[in-house]
């Protein structure tokens, strides 16, 4: 494929991901050359491939400047090595269910390889899910996160009765889970995740973050593992 074909499609598909289909049907229709109509006609499928790899791209220069915002986790809330030198950086909600699917990819990752740190962002975007966000931070600050994160996700959805099964489960100080749950610390927190999450263009829940791509989705555990595997290249 020729630089002059590659960039007549990438104006095409930079015309849909920026939502201008009539920029995009007059590219496709007049100015685009011949064979680029051809080759779109033949391989519709190409178009959501590079819309895709198009917003990861631009993912990945809005990480460029707030990158080690996102990697520096709020204290505790880590699965796996918090030393680890391979770092994956999860935006999640209790309430999501692509989130619980992804649990297990997540844990897999974790047990494959010592190296691996998940960096947890509580992203409260589901409806009824803070007190979960809340809670999970304030388990965190008593080094009980993995096992609160491991039990709301399995006693979910989220709700007063659930939040407190998970926390008890987990062994956590209710009593001190009360104020630091309510806390200016925590409400920050909450606060800088949502930010964080805008700056990076994510829409949803799972979002991830590697030292050098941002991405969404339950996309699966291999996945998972060539991003960091990507990252640490």
């Amino acid at each position: 494929m020729t630089d002059t074909f590659k960039n007549s499609l990438f104006n095409v598909v930079l015309a849909l991901v920026a939502g201008f289909v009539g920029a995009a049907i007059w590219s496709f229709s007049g100015l685009a050359d011949s064979r680029t109509q051809s080759y779109l006609l033949s391989n519709p499928q190409i178009l959501p491939q590079m819309a895709d790899a198009y917003q990861a791209q631009q993912a990945e220069a809005r990480l460029a400047g707030i990158s080690g915002q996102v990697t520096e986790p709020f204290p505790g809330a880590v699965l796996g090595n918090p030393e680890g030198s391979k770092v994956l950086v999860e935006f999640t909600d209790y309430n999501c269910p692509y989130c619980a699917m992804s649990q297990a990819d997540v844990q897999r990752l974790v047990e494959s390889d010592p190296e691996v740190k998940v960096v947890i962002r509580e992203w409260s975007i589901f409806q009824g899910s803070e007190i979960a966000s809340r809670m999970a931070l304030a388990a965190a600050k008593q080094g009980k996160f993995a096992e609160f994160h491991e039990a709301m996700f399995r006693l979910g959805p989220v709700s007063p009765e659930s939040v407190a099964a998970a926390a008890q489960e987990a062994g956590v100080d209710m009593a001190q889970a009360q104020i630091d749950g309510a806390s200016e610390e925590v409400s920050q927190e909450l606060a800088r995740n949502n930010a964080l999450a805008g700056q990076l263009g994510f829409t949803g829940t799972p979002s991830w973050v590697t030292a050098n791509s941002a991405f969404e989705g339950a996309v699966g555990f291999g996945a998972l593992r060539d991003a960091l595997e990507r990252a640490a290249e």
